[in-house]
């Protein structure tokens, strides 16, 4: 369990290192000639570009992780994921090498995305195919933690650099450390992946030879189970992304914050959402996966046409805080029961495969774009506009989740 939720938090470690500095240093960095508010679109448009290479990375990986088996499968992706990572710590600006940084900060990315990609799916399988029936979704919550884990160390650590060092100093070099030390996780995790066994479920299948030869060519009789998974998953992405990268950049430049103000409420309401998913994973395994998914999205849906009024006022301290607060409890709600939920839609012959695919097709949909949507929805039609964004997401996850019918007793072997 353990060597599953590493992974996790590393994962997402980079990617809200990454989230950070596109939404408060890159535009300055790597797009210094253009105007502030345009550059910063464009530094959030190149976040988006690892969730554009997730896709093609799930079906590579899957592809391995479905024939090869999980173990190898993780050690990979890991390794990708962090060295891309580091290198963004490395990268010149483009005051030294003119476009070329903008190219070279885009080709890490791309990597990071298809390491990104192997990465979650893999560790739900490990997770999962080692839980006994009954706790399926509590054991699947483990690489789930590793989402506030990682929030909480990235977060955490560029508050304490803006806590020591001036905005002159995070803008010229600081915001290249937390890049830097991810090579501490990745060692820390790479040791726990080669140390980690097969899960029995795969080392049955393969012993039996129900393994698949082309695993990507079966999945194409469940392409149903992919659509519906991507779109009942896409607002659990949406939301996260407009709690911890839009409403970052929005709190600063609009509302009034200082950065250090911000990320503390962010660091403090993460809480929340570490909690919810374990507490949303007791009650699935209790009630079943799509009903507290379901309960979860219609709340989503009631917070995306209240959560607009929290964020109105310059340095409304207790609005933003309960915007982050209940936004990362329905977070959590909705992200906990998928680590469950995803797998269990699929076959093992195609789980890594399948499973992965519809998680990062939903990274496309849900998350790609809603930091650069948002920030351009609210500058043309106000703070509003961001409760319609949520809520036509909402919506759309809900018409997902009734759509498919869920197995009362998922056989995980077969």
């Amino acid at each position: 369990m353990s060597a599953s939720m590493v992974g996790t938090a590393i994962e997402f470690y980079d990617n809200y290192c990454y989230s950070i500095a596109a939404a408060t240093y890159f535009s300055a960095v790597f797009f210094p000639k253009s105007d502030p508010v345009v550059g910063t679109l464009q530094s959030l448009l190149t976040f988006a570009i690892s969730f554009l290479a997730r896709p093609f990375g799930s079906l590579l990986f899957g592809h391995f992780g479905d024939k090869l088996g999980r173990k190898q499968t993780l050690v990979v992706a890991l390794m990708v994921m962090g060295t891309s990572t580091f290198v963004v710590g490395l990268l010149p600006g483009y005051a030294k090498i003119g476009i070329w940084s903008v190219v070279l900060l885009c080709l890490c990315r791309v990597c990071q995305g298809l390491g990104l990609a192997g990465e979650w799916s893999g560790a739900a399988l490990v997770a999962t195919e080692n839980a006994p029936r009954n706790k399926r979704a509590l054991y699947g919550s483990f690489p789930n933690l590793g989402a506030p884990i990682g929030f909480l160390l990235s977060y955490g650590l560029n508050l304490v650099l803006t806590s020591v060092f001036t905005q002159e100093q995070m803008q010229a070099w600081g915001w290249r450390l937390p890049f830097l030390l991810s090579a501490v996780l990745v060692v820390v995790g790479m040791y726990m992946r080669i140390h980690m066994s097969e899960t029995p479920v795969y080392r049955k299948a393969s012993h039996e030879q129900r393994t698949a030869h082309h695993p990507l060519f079966e999945l194409r009789h469940y392409w149903k189970n992919v659509v519906l998974g991507t779109c009942a998953m896409g607002i659990t992405y949406t939301i996260f992304y407009i709690l911890g990268t839009w409403s970052l950049s929005y709190g600063v430049k609009s509302l009034g914050f200082t950065q250090h103000e911000y990320l503390f409420m962010q660091v403090f309401s993460v809480l929340f959402f570490a909690a919810f998913i374990v507490l949303s994973c007791l009650r699935a395994d209790a009630v079943g996966r799509k009903r507290v998914l379901l309960a979860a999205t219609a709340a989503t849906l009631v917070f995306s046409f209240l959560a607009p009024g929290l964020l109105t006022g310059q340095r409304n301290f207790m609005g933003a805080l309960v915007f982050l607060c209940v936004g990362f409890v329905l977070m959590g709600s909705l992200f906990g029961p998928c680590g469950a939920y995803l797998p269990e839609m699929f076959p093992m012959k195609v789980r890594y495969s399948g499973a992965g695919f519809a998680y990062n097709l939903a990274a496309i949909l849900g998350g790609a774009f809603a930091p650069t949507l948002a920030t351009w929805l609210v500058s043309n039609y106000g703070i509003w506009a961001l409760g319609w964004y949520l809520g036509a997401m909402s919506a759309l996850a809900l018409v997902a989740l009734l759509a498919f019918k869920e197995s009362k007793d998922v056989d995980f072997a077969r």
